[in-house]
């Protein structure tokens, strides 16, 4: 009986953090807008890019994409300084329909579709991340490239000055 009863008052205490899952890369009740000037503000202050990639709960790819850029030292670390990362979600309960809008329709190259934003706002590029598959995951050297070939020193004058 007192084993019954420590099972139960375990699984009441854990039922908010289950019920809080921080393991979801999207939240389908974010408010969106809000979020992605927070992000902005950020990449501002930190002079990155802000990387959006858009998905759901549902999209194994988009939780692939993540794995992969997480799992990998020299995509971490590109990412880390170069960009805010932001996850817009696009689920049944919020497709973020008018955001896409504003952002050109990203949502017709699939999930998880990535875009990539200057600290202002302006969308600068828009990637199908099926270009940077490879096998049933992606193509490290591919998205390295296309990390470096959007972040900010790629876009630095100092670069392109002939002498």
């Amino acid at each position: 009986m007192g084993m019954r009863l420590l099972i139960a008052l375990l699984l009441i205490c854990t039922m908010p953090v289950l019920a809080n899952d921080s393991t979801r890369l999207y939240h389908p009740s974010a408010n969106a807008r809000k979020d992605l000037a927070a992000a902005r503000a950020q990449a501002k202050a930190q002079k990155k890019h802000v990387l959006i990639q858009v998905g759901g709960n549902w999209c194994v790819w988009c939780y692939r994409f993540n794995a992969f850029t997480s799992a990998d030292t020299t995509i971490r670390a590109l990412l880390r300084d170069n960009y805010v990362v932001y996850h817009l979600n696009y689920s049944k309960e919020n497709k973020n329909l008018d955001l896409l809008a504003e952002l050109g329709y990203p949502q017709r190259f699939g999930f998880p579709v990535l875009l990539v934003l200057d600290a202002d706002g302006k969308r600068l590029h828009t990637q199908d991340s099926g270009q940077l598959e490879k096998g049933n995951g992606y193509d490290r050297e591919k998205v390295i490239s296309f990390l470096r070939g959007w972040s900010p020193a790629a876009f630095d004058p100092v670069f392109y000055k002939e002498e």
